[in-house]
């Protein structure tokens, strides 16, 4: 059963990978044919705003990619699930959002890049929910601390009045 769903979900993966990879090729193609035959876009922003979406496309290419053995072409590693929730589905939707700016800039010029400013923004927000459960904890932490303290005290007339 278990190896089962490693192939299963090393052909997902496979898949996947290789959906990004022609999207990828398919996107930049484009901008790149769009730049040199009808209208100038600022390189140096596409390379700068398309560089995170490399980086995780390569994260990803290297967790979520299946291993086979040389030799015998057994399944050795399944790879990351890439359908898992979490910072693959972060990285996913970087890709996807550069994917839109990119086509959005082809479009209708420069200004399209604004639209990748979603994505730090949405880690921003995520971020600050995540700061803000970890102060929680630690205030729970202090509280129970707290209550502790005062069970230890609770004899103590003259302790208990200045507390």
């Amino acid at each position: 059963m278990a190896q089962k769903a490693r192939k299963g979900t090393a052909k997902s993966n496979a898949a996947a990978l290789k959906n990004l990879h022609i999207g990828t090729l398919i996107v930049n193609t484009l901008f790149v044919l769009s730049n040199l035959l009808f209208k100038r876009r600022s390189l140096l922003l596409y390379v700068l705003l398309s560089a995170p979406s490399f980086v995780c496309e390569f994260v990803l290419e290297s967790t979520g990619r299946p291993k086979y053995d040389p030799s015998t072409n057994a399944l050795r590693t399944a790879g990351e699930d890439l359908s898992a929730p979490g910072l693959t589905d972060y990285m996913f939707d970087v890709i996807w959002v550069t994917w839109a700016s990119v086509v959005l800039v082809i479009l209708f010029g420069n200004w399209a890049w604004i639209i990748w400013s979603v994505v730090p923004a949405y880690g921003a927000y995520k971020g600050f929910g995540l700061l803000g459960a970890a102060r929680g904890m630690a205030g729970m932490q202090q509280a129970q601390q707290q209550q502790a303290g005062g069970a230890q005290t609770a004899g103590n007339r003259k302790q208990r009045r200045t507390a």
